[in-house]
């Protein structure tokens, strides 16, 4: 069993969140101590993979609790947890592309002012360095 802080370290979930997705029913079965402490187990970390996963493409807190919720009536349930993978996985290779999209005008300004540091030229692209006489008012 671990305690909250030890789950958000092996999670590396914060503390905070985590109390926050347990407050919101993520965690079903964490059990408490008798000091109130919530004790979190192997499977209770199982949960904790599924809800990030989950919340780090950006699904709805609603849609998380009705998943889980799902997965606590059982097997029967199978075709709707399906769909909501299947479409949160869209969205996250939707994402991916939209990431890789961004790497790529990153590593082209990397790649420029690396050349204007290594020619010590000035960015003629930044409109601060523009001349006022060029400006168009």
């Amino acid at each position: 069993m671990y305690t909250i802080k030890e789950a958000a370290q092996k999670s590396g979930v914060s503390e905070h969140t985590l109390r926050f997705w347990a407050k919101s029913g993520f965690f079903p079965f964490v059990k408490r101590n008798k000091n109130n402490i919530r004790q979190f187990s192997e499977e209770d970390l199982d949960w904790i993979k599924i809800v990030k996963c989950l919340r780090s493409i950006g699904t709805e807190n609603k849609l998380v609790k009705k998943y889980i919720d799902l997965c606590i009536i059982g097997d029967s349930t199978i075709p709707e947890r399906y769909e909501i993978i299947r479409t949160t996985k869209e969205k996250a290779l939707k994402q991916l592309e939209e990431l890789k999209q961004q790497l790529n005008i990153l590593d082209y300004k990397e790649e420029y002012y690396k050349n204007l540091i290594k020619n010590n030229l000035e960015d003629n692209w930044n409109p601060m360095n523009k001349k006022l006489e060029d400006c168009k008012i």
